[in-house]
């Protein structure tokens, strides 16, 4: 099956025809989408503060009036790249040839100071990028800061603040399965398109454009298609839930939606923007191994000190587990088509709490800074100690 596909739509060059079972465990809003860095520039803002709820006491609004009230605040958001491409000379030798290339992607205002949300993988490149709102008017963006390990960028531009219409922020922890949605952004360039659906499963995991993992991700069946790539998913409230990134194609050949979408939970993305808006960047926390969880009956057959936690796999080399000795294992075994790495560490808890999936450290690890300790409970064959490691800063790629 393929995997996910991120929802970027490129435009053509401008000027001649060429248009891009282990986990190494980080930190951030989460561990580490649809469309294709940047300058990074610090700006001296306010925090992040949403507008007022849109949603109607007890009741759900139509998407008539989702849309009315939210499409006002949602910018197709267009990435300008220079490529280099190969060209010949008169005299038959290869010349680099610069040219110019689009992509479209969504977004949507955060604030009154301009901010505005995206994709990372929308303006990863971008040497200028514009933004064109419901009324047809362009701006010139900067790109205040970029985190590719949850593919979410700020931009900001100069507007009026009776200009802008933040979409206020929701709470992506209060989602449940089935419950309805609406999406609006600009599927192949059919600005503020509006398409509705409901959540189709909660706790994904997908790929950041950097290769580590984004948790917590929110799966629909509105139907989103290239150029969706960072715009608001929002509840039946009309408030921001999610920041739509990705579709999965099922290896049907196509590059179009096939009822299964991913959305980047708001909670993780109001994290991330407050940072962005703050320092420029975020940093991610970072233990440094590859692990495999403990199921039952491999803990029983391979005669394991206890019956969950998360077996060393491989410890990288300068992180932090690396400096509190880790250890990683020396052989493997498979067990029912999972292979198990055997002959290290098994972690059995985290700060205290008995630790049974990846996704619990990697929580637990995404509630910390680089430089904080995290003390975990472990077994080198029937021995139990607790170690502290103290957490790296992920580094650029997994």
């Amino acid at each position: 099956m393929a995997g996910p596909t991120r929802l970027l739509y490129g435009g053509g060059l401008v000027a001649a025809g060429l248009l891009g079972s282990a986990f190494a465990l980080g930190g951030a809003a989460l561990l580490g989408g649809f469309d294709d860095g940047t300058t990074t520039v610090s700006v001296e803002t306010p925090p992040v503060v949403g507008p007022i709820s849109l949603k109607q006491a007890g009741t759900a609004l139509t998407v008539n009036q989702i849309f009315r009230r939210a499409a006002p605040g949602v910018v197709q958001v267009t990435a300008t790249q220079r490529v280099t491409s190969p060209s010949v000379n008169p005299f038959g030798l290869p010349l680099p040839s610069q040219q110019q290339s689009e992509a479209l992607g969504s977004g949507f205002v955060i604030d009154k100071a301009g901010h505005i949300v995206t994709n990372y993988h929308v303006v990863e490149g971008a040497k200028s990028v514009d933004v064109s709102f419901s009324n047809n008017e362009s701006k010139k963006a900067k790109v205040v800061g970029v985190d590719p390990s949850t593919d979410i960028a700020v931009l900001q531009v100069d507007a009026h603040a009776r200009a802008l219409t933040p979409l206020p922020l929701g709470n992506s922890d209060s989602v449940h399965v089935g419950d309805s949605v609406v999406a609006i952004g600009n599927p192949f360039g059919y600005d503020r398109t509006v398409t509705t659906g409901i959540v189709s499963a909660l706790q994904r995991v997908i790929q950041a454009p950097n290769s580590y993992s984004i948790d917590h991700v929110i799966q629909t069946d509105a139907a989103l298609n290239k150029g969706n790539s960072g715009g608001p998913l929002l509840d039946a409230g009309g408030e921001v839930i999610g920041v739509n990134s990705q579709i999965s194609t099922g290896g049907s050949g196509t590059s179009g939606n096939v009822g299964i979408g991913f959305a980047v939970p708001i909670n993780t993305v109001r994290t991330v923007a407050a940072q962005l808006i703050s320092s420029g960047h975020v940093n991610h926390a970072y233990i440094g191994i590859t692990a495999q969880p403990v199921s039952k009956s491999a803990a029983r057959l391979f005669h394991l000190p206890v019956s969950h936690g998360l077996l060393v796999a491989g410890v990288q080399s300068g992180s932090g587990a690396a400096k509190a000795g880790l250890r990683a294992a020396k052989q493997s075994a498979t067990l029912a088509g999972e292979t198990y790495p055997l002959g290290g560490d098994l972690i059995a808890s985290v700060d205290g709490t008995p630790l049974y999936s990846i996704d619990q450290l990697r929580d637990a690890i995404a509630n910390k800074q680089p430089g904080d300790d995290v003390k975990l409970g472990v077994y080198r064959g029937s021995d139990k100690r607790t170690v502290t490691v103290t957490l790296g800063r992920q580094p650029t790629t997994g």
